[in-house]
C-alpha cells in the first residue's frame, strides 16, 4: 500500500541575490515522523530559485521513500504554489527551468500544493537556515 507524506519546503537568501539555501522536511502522514530533512546550500542565487529547489528536493525525497506515495507539498511561497497549481504562468526562464524539473520529476505521480502562512513553515525555514549558515548541503 502506498504512503503519504507531507513536504515542508522552504527556502531563501541572504540579498536577493545573495547567499542562499533550500529546506526541505518530509513527513509521514499518517505517523507525524519526520523521515528526512534536505538542506541545499546553492550559493549565490535568488529566494525563489531558493524556494523551487526546495520543493524539488522534498518531492524528490518523498518518491525516492516510495515511488508510489501521495505527495502533499506545504510552502509559503505563494509563486512557486500558483505556478505548479498552473494557475499562474512562469515568464522567468529560471523558474522555467525549474517547473519543467519539478513536472518531469512528478510525472503522473499524486502531488498536492498547499500554501501556508509563514509562521506554519517553520521546520522548513530552519533548514533552509542551517544549510546557509553551514554553507553546505545535507540530508541529499
Amino acid at each position: 500500500m502506498a504512503r503519504s507524506f507531507i513536504v515542508e519546503a522552504d527556502g531563501g537568501s541572504r540579498g536577493n541575490p545573495g547567499p542562499a539555501a533550500s529546506g526541505s522536511v518530509v513527513i509521514d502522514t499518517t505517523t507525524g515522523e519526520i523521515l528526512a530533512e534536505i538542506g541545499v546550500f546553492l550559493g549565490v542565487t535568488t529566494n525563489n530559485v531558493a524556494e523551487y529547489r526546495g520543493m524539488v528536493e522534498g518531492i524528490r525525497c518523498a518518491l525516492e521513500l516510495d515511488p508510489d506515495a501521495t505527495v502533499h507539498v506545504r510552502m509559503d511561497s505563494k509563486l512557486v504554489v500558483e505556478q505548479m497549481s498552473g494557475r499562474w504562468k512562469i515568464k522567468h526562464p529560471d523558474m522555467q527551468a525549474l517547473a519543467a524539473e519539478a513536472r518531469q520529476l512528478i510525472g503522473a505521480k499524486k502531488v498536492t500544493f498547499e500554501w501556508v502562512p509563514r509562521a506554519q513553515n517553520s521546520r522548513a525555514d530552519a533548514v533552509a537556515n542551517r544549510s546557509m549558515d553551514l554553507g553546505t548541503s545535507f540530508g541529499l
